[in-house]
């Protein structure tokens, strides 16, 4: 028996097309936000390798103290972008040291 809950489905996101708008540079992520913003819940306590599975790779990311980490993707444009937007909006999952998703922020 898994200790860990199952990948949920996230209702009206393309997963697939999501992961190949890397960076949000195609404003595909975007047009996903609102649905996104209503299932963020989904996301909480998730193992890194189902938060992959779900969005893929992430845009960035950061390793924290204490073998914390933080996975960003890009919603809107990225700077990298020819079309970025001057204000970039990033869905940041937070991991604990075990490797569960533990806070989820859309800023």
């Amino acid at each position: 028996m898994a200790c860990s809950k199952s990948t949920p489905q996230l209702e009206n996101i393309d997963t697939e097309l999501w992961k190949i708008d890397r960076n949000a540079c195609t404003g595909k992520r975007k047009e996903m936000l609102a649905s996104l913003e209503g299932q963020q819940e989904k996301l909480l306590a998730l193992k890194e390798t189902q938060i992959i599975t779900l969005l893929g790779r992430p845009d960035n990311n950061e390793l924290y103290e204490r073998n914390q980490k933080f996975y960003y993707y890009y919603i809107t444009p990225a700077p990298a972008c020819e079309n970025a937007d001057s204000i970039s909006v990033q869905l940041e999952i937070r991991f604990n040291a075990l490797g569960y998703s533990k806070e989820i922020y859309i800023k």
